[in-house]
């Protein structure tokens, strides 16, 4: 290993002390530790700025709404790509679970992702009007697909490649370098023209695309032991395993509580799009894109630092930052007078939240559940959140009544969430069951 990788480790992650890296994954990994981090800072950096210029929150609501879809397809961009990645996860984790190695999952499904995308640019290019809407739909069910596999995929791998105790500054780090990057972008856009909106909305989906091979590439060459393949279920009884879970230990039910209650904080960009979008061009969306990114860069180590010392407290501090956010809003969207600049504020508030509710569900369930469980324990409870992500689709109906309503909706659910994050127990762990 050359010298220079323990030296762009330390200075990246900030830590000093080579030993913590490997102290709770086998020795045979310890040596590539170093690499390993380093490469998935870069994969994160790569695939978090594809998810800000060409992802279902910001820019491909801002695209279906300013070539005039109706709200309630976009409103459900966040519960679609929620569902279908969710949904499906025992299936996955039931494959995975079958592999010693997992890591080519993950790049098969960011090399889908890029297919998508790029079709999602033809579809811009050359339609409009309902085929346009139905063809952005439809290709974010399999783009959601691919990205549900990549999320059993990465928390696995991650769990076999980093110790715990430096993952949360790691999925900090990846949110941090992608956020600057994003943030350089959204400045970017700044006073551009009217005429050229189509053209850079086009630019950011096949850069989305671009920074999706990228992404996969730098995944591929992790460095990854092969970890154990006992235990592999269908999902037939990786959905009984995850109920029993769910039943016979409180701590796994109360995490599900709290994170299916904040989901609405992950969900609510497209309804945040509905009342910004009327009040400018993409030299907004430009504004908007750097609030979100500069959120990231604001919470990164933030987060990261809480979550190493307790994920609950990053799960409870972003529920009262969606609560702040929803509210806010919804106070700028009543009043007409409001400056276009203005709504950069709630949409860094919820940034700040989503990348708290993120960060805090993927690290929690990373050092909470022993390894035989952690797979289960991420695919039940992203499928139970696909299911309640359809629920909460239904948030989309209040718009058509009043614009206000989701945002309000929102914030009740997130000020639940927080409570119920709050009183998750600091040390325990989630055990595997017997099918």
């Amino acid at each position: 290993m050359s010298a220079s990788v323990p030296r762009s480790y330390e200075l990246i992650s900030g830590d000093d002390d080579a030993d913590r890296i490997c102290a709770a994954i086998p020795d045979s990994a310890c040596r590539h530790a170093p690499r390993n981090y380093l490469l998935n800072v870069l994969n994160g950096a790569a695939s978090k700025l594809a998810e800000q210029v060409a992802g279902p929150r910001l820019v491909l609501p801002w695209i279906l709404s300013s070539t005039g879809a109706p709200a309630m397809v976009v409103a459900a961009l966040m519960p679609i790509k929620q569902a279908a990645s969710l949904l499906p996860q025992l299936a996955v984790a039931g494959q995975l679970r079958a592999r010693p190695r997992r890591k080519g999952f993950w790049c098969a499904a960011g090399l889908t992702q890029a297919l998508c995308l790029s079709l999602m640019a033809m579809l811009l290019a050359f339609s409009d009007g309902p085929v346009l809407s139905a063809g952005v739909l439809l290709l974010l069910v399999l783009f959601s697909l691919a990205s549900g596999t990549a999320s059993v995929a990465f928390q696995d791998v991650t769990a076999k490649t980093v110790s715990k105790g430096v993952r949360g500054g790691l999925l900090a780090n990846r949110a941090l370098v992608g956020g600057l990057l994003a943030l350089a972008c959204g400045l970017a856009l700044q006073g551009s023209g009217a005429a050229q909106d189509q053209a850079i909305l086009l630019g950011l989906l096949l850069a989305g695309a671009a920074l999706w091979l990228l992404a996969s590439l730098a995944f591929a060459g992790i460095r990854e032991h092969a970890g154990a393949t006992q235990g592999g279920r269908n999902p037939l009884a990786e959905s009984r395993a995850g109920w029993t879970m769910t039943v016979g230990q409180p701590i796994y039910r109360r995490f599900l509580l709290a994170r299916c209650c904040l989901l609405a904080v992950e969900l609510a960009a497209p309804l945040y799009v509905l009342l910004a979008e009327k009040r400018g061009g993409v030299g907004l969306l430009g504004l908007l894109l750097a609030a979100l990114a500069l959120a990231d860069v604001l919470s990164s180590r933030l987060w990261g630092g809480m979550a190493d010392r307790g994920a609950q407290r990053v799960l409870a501090a972003a529920g009262v930052c969606g609560l702040l956010s929803a509210l806010l809003l919804a106070l700028l969207a009543s009043t007409a007078a409001t400056p276009a600049w203005a709504f950069a504020v709630p949409f860094l508030l919820l940034g700040i939240a989503e990348a708290g509710v993120r960060l805090g569900r993927k690290t929690w369930v990373v050092d909470h559940a022993e390894s035989a469980a952690r797979m289960t324990a991420s695919a039940f409870s992203n499928t139970v959140s696909g299911v309640v992500a359809l629920v909460l689709s239904g948030l989309g109906l209040l718009a058509l009544a009043m614009p206000i309503a989701p945002v309000l909706g929102v914030a009740t659910l997130s000020a639940v969430g927080a409570l119920l994050a709050w009183r998750l127990p600091e040390r325990a762990e989630i055990r595997d069951v017997s099918s």
